[in-house]
Parts: structure tokens; sequence; C-alpha cells
């Protein structure tokens, strides 16, 4: 059972091109921020251009660029960019039908994970990559606020 993490690293290389104002970022250095390799990067961003979240810039000093303004991309539009529509996943096999749960969970579940499954798009799609940028900006400036305090106290 694994965890994917694509949509955390999106949410990271979409930050860091809207951080860029319109300069392109080679793969090389994208994924020395998200420390990763630029393999792995370069598929993430074949599945966002293919949203129509990230264009390329090709030739010297070409690289990956926003498509559209950061205000303008929800971090919906991003999850289902690179991740699985569903949430949550039910049993890959279908359980004993001689067993009192086996008989009903499959549609117990169904009605709770529809049920999570729409309140977190609900939630992702009223957050924007300009807030989550926002937000990596606000905690900048408070790190660098406590560096200072701790310099002269």
């Amino acid at each position: 059972m694994n965890t994917s993490s694509r949509f955390s690293f999106a949410v990271h290389v979409l930050a860091l091109l809207s951080m860029q104002e319109g300069v392109p970022l080679s793969s090389e250095i994208i994924a020395g921020s998200v420390n990763t390799n630029p393999a792995l990067v370069r598929r993430l961003l074949t599945m966002l251009a293919a949203a129509g979240l990230t264009s390329s810039q090709l030739g010297a000093g070409g690289g990956a660029l926003l498509a559209r303004e950061p205000q303008d991309i929800t971090l919906l539009d991003v999850y289902r960019a690179v991740d699985d529509p569903q949430l949550f996943a039910m049993h890959r096999e279908e359980p004993n039908p001689a067993c009192t749960v086996g008989r009903h969970i499959q549609g117990v579940l169904r009605g709770i994970i529809d049920d999570a499954q729409r309140a977190m798009e609900a939630s992702l799609a009223s957050r924007t990559l300009a807030d989550a940028t926002a937000e990596v900006l606000q905690a900048e400036r408070a790190l660098e606020r406590g560096k200072r305090r701790s310099r002269s106290g």
C-alpha cells in the first residue's frame, strides 16, 4: 500500500516556477529543489503540461514555465493532473459474501469514501497555487525574523 507523493512534488514544482516570474527552469534546477532526480521531474512536468499547467521553452536557457497565472491554478487542478482521481481504493478482491461484513462492507465504504473524496476536492478547489506560494514566502519571512532575533539577542 503506497501513498503517492506526486501531488506534493507537483505543488513544490509549481510554487518554484511561480516564484521565478516567467524565467524558465531546467529539470535539473527543479530536481535540486525537490531533492529528487531530473527524470522524475521531467515525468511530472509532462503530466502538468498535459493538464495545461506548465509549458516548456526550448533552446539555450529553456526550461519549464507556468502556463497560467498562479491564482488561476487550483490545487484541485494539480491533484487531478498528477494523481489517481480516487483518494481511496476499494478491496482489490471481492470480499467473502458468506461473511456478514464481507457482504455489506463495500456498500458502506463507498458512501464513506465518496464523502471523503468530495470534502478533499472541495478543500483543494478552494486553494490556489498563489495561496500556497504566499504561505511559502510567509514562512520564509518568519524564519528570517527568527534568525535576526537570535543574532541580536
